[in-house]
């Protein structure tokens, strides 16, 4: 009851839906396992069924002929194991006729499994470690400045010219937020973003306190998702910043784009994406691209959380296009495009099983391509894509557009 009071779209959602069932064959979690349960709508009655239950009126035996049902262990097990199964993508609210945003319905469903001790381990983990570090990897400042030194070096002997890595500079003119996978995992993405800023002449610098766009909070605990975004905007005041740039993270980008505002109230300074940031360095003339270093058939991946909840469709499109020769439109895209089955920190390795259902009709589009790269520029796509597409026999490398970006950039 409490819930509903401030997730207005929740009660909206449990009372409008039809059971048109125009969501079931849209959706890549039922049609990846053809469990009946992950039909969005059959999925959101679990709840729906509590909620009459609870809220509708008349007496109990009516109820039960409408399907309510009282909530009891049978209820919760199936709340936890199948809104573990949603990955929030979406998809299902651009075919609903009455838009209904499963996505919402789970995020909520999370949220109370939570506040009854029940959060996934692999959430709470990640929440853990942002609060106890500054990034969801856990890693300790020690840590995370030697591997700032350790890539600078390796930006020397890749170039021969000495790009910073600035930590902690106050007045620079942009404060960069990347995701901290970047910083171990994916580095030649997060490299090239300083060979960007390098090349551009921009004044920028990365904070000692936070090194993490990927706001887990979003997927599960609004509070833990409000306090992540506090501590980046202070980080920002602090160093005095005209801006706040945010890294290849499709949900950490949703969090600014959709809530922090509304749940943080005004922020002291624009927050953006860095595909608009180097798009404005394109269109000025401060950065020039060179096809020719990437010359594979290259196809894209709209992560879920740009194409449908933070307004990232064309920017990404027009960087590919002026740094790779051969760009390749995946179908279906967009709004529309399937989710890469990882979405909403479903990245726990005892659900590889379910990933990797998730993740076939996402397989298939990209074998329809031909494609020799997937540009995919998500940190959880990216830790999601390489074991799914091997698992579903497709041939591809998967990079970030950041990857793409620093390999055709001319210094």
């Amino acid at each position: 009851g409490e819930m509903l009071k401030y997730k207005r779209s929740l009660k909206l959602y449990l009372d409008v839906c039809t059971h048109c069932g125009a969501c079931a064959e849209q959706c890549h979690s039922y049609l990846g396992t053809k469990d009946p349960y992950n039909m969005p709508v059959a999925r959101v009655d679990l709840v729906r069924r509590v909620y009459k239950q609870v809220f509708a009126p008349g007496p109990s035996i009516l109820k039960s002929w409408d399907g309510a049902k009282a909530i009891d262990q049978e209820t919760i097990d199936l709340w936890y194991k199948y809104f573990h199964q949603c990955n929030q993508c979406r998809r299902c609210a651009v075919f609903c006729p009455k838009g209904i945003d499963t996505a919402e319905v789970t995020i909520a469903m999370r949220e109370l499994l939570a506040h009854i001790g029940l959060p996934s381990r692999f959430h709470a983990g990640i929440a853990k470690n942002m609060a106890k570090t500054g990034n969801n990897m856990g890693n300790p400042l020690p840590a995370v400045l030697d591997g700032l030194e350790f890539l600078e070096e390796e930006l020397k002997e890749e170039t021969g010219l000495d790009i910073p890595i600035p930590v902690d500079k106050e007045g620079a003119e942009v404060l960069f937020n990347p995701s901290s996978s970047d910083l171990y995992v994916n580095t030649d993405g997060f490299m090239s973003v300083a060979k960007i800023f390098y090349k551009a002449g921009v004044s920028w610098t990365l904070s000692s306190k936070i090194t993490e766009t990927a706001n887990f909070g979003l997927f599960f605990h609004e509070p833990t998702m409000r306090e992540h975004s506090r501590l980046l905007v202070q980080a920002g005041k602090d160093l005095g910043v005209k801006r706040l740039v945010a890294g290849e993270c499709g949900h950490g980008w949703r969090t600014w784009r959709m809530f922090t505002e509304t749940i943080n109230g005004p922020l002291p300074f624009p927050v953006i994406h860095l595909f608009e940031e180097v798009l404005d360095y394109l269109r000025e003339g401060r950065i020039q691209f060179d096809k020719s270093k990437n010359p594979e058939k290259v196809t894209y991946h709209d992560p879920c959380n740009y194409a449908r909840g933070g307004d990232l469709i064309q920017q990404p499109r027009e960087i590919l296009s002026a740094c790779v020769q051969n760009f390749i439109e995946m179908t279906p895209t967009a709004q529309y495009s399937f989710c890469c089955g990882g979405g909403s920190g479903i990245l726990m390795d005892e659900a590889m099983e379910i990933r990797e259902a998730l993740a076939q009709p996402k397989a298939e589009c990209v074998r329809s391509t031909g494609a020799e790269i997937l540009c995919a520029p998500c940190a959880i796509c990216k830790a999601q894509l390489p074991d799914v597409m091997k698992h579903h026999k497709v041939d591809v490398t998967i990079k970030g557009l950041s990857d793409l970006m620093g390999r055709a950039l001319i210094l």
